[in-house]
């Protein structure tokens, strides 16, 4: 029997190492989150938007960020309409690249493979920002519940 889904409130917090390694690990740790809150009624954020979000923000914390210590990922699941927070907080209080907008003079090149993960977050996510924190900084997103389909009536 499935365990019971976990109710809005509920977070989950993880330190991971500054390595390419904790892009995988936080990936799990989004996916297990997400199994967690159970389809209910109103539904649940779309998984594979949560991981691959979730893989850009970390990913950039290893790879853009300076300062000593591990990262740290927090997901949270809220109330609907909304779905869950994700949160990557890092030791270095630089802000990130424009969350609110494109950076008018950058030029993305489609054949690239960097530069495009702020703009996957704002385009799929509900929100996004960063904040100060006393060891450095969060940047996080929030996800929709995507509604829960209804099962296509038996002919």
């Amino acid at each position: 029997m499935p365990a019971p889904p976990c109710p809005p409130g509920t977070a989950w917090r993880v330190r991971l190492p500054r390595t390419t390694a904790a892009v995988p690990v936080a990936r799990a740790l989004v996916r297990t989150a997400l199994d967690a809150a159970g389809p209910g009624a109103a539904g649940r954020p779309d998984r594979d938007t949560a991981e691959l979000l979730t893989a850009e923000l970390v990913a950039n914390a290893v790879e853009h960020t300076s300062g000593e210590g591990p990262i740290e990922l927090f997901v949270e699941l809220l109330d609907a309409p909304d779905g869950c927070q994700i949160e990557v907080h890092d030791p270095d209080p630089a802000r990130p690249g424009r969350l609110d907008r494109p950076d008018p003079d950058a030029e993305i090149d489609p054949w690239q493979e960097h530069g495009r993960g702020l703009l996957l977050l704002r385009a799929l996510s509900g929100d996004c920002g960063h904040r100060p924190t006393p060891h450095g900084k969060a940047v996080w997103f929030t996800l929709p519940r995507v509604p829960a389909q209804r099962p296509r009536p038996r002919p």
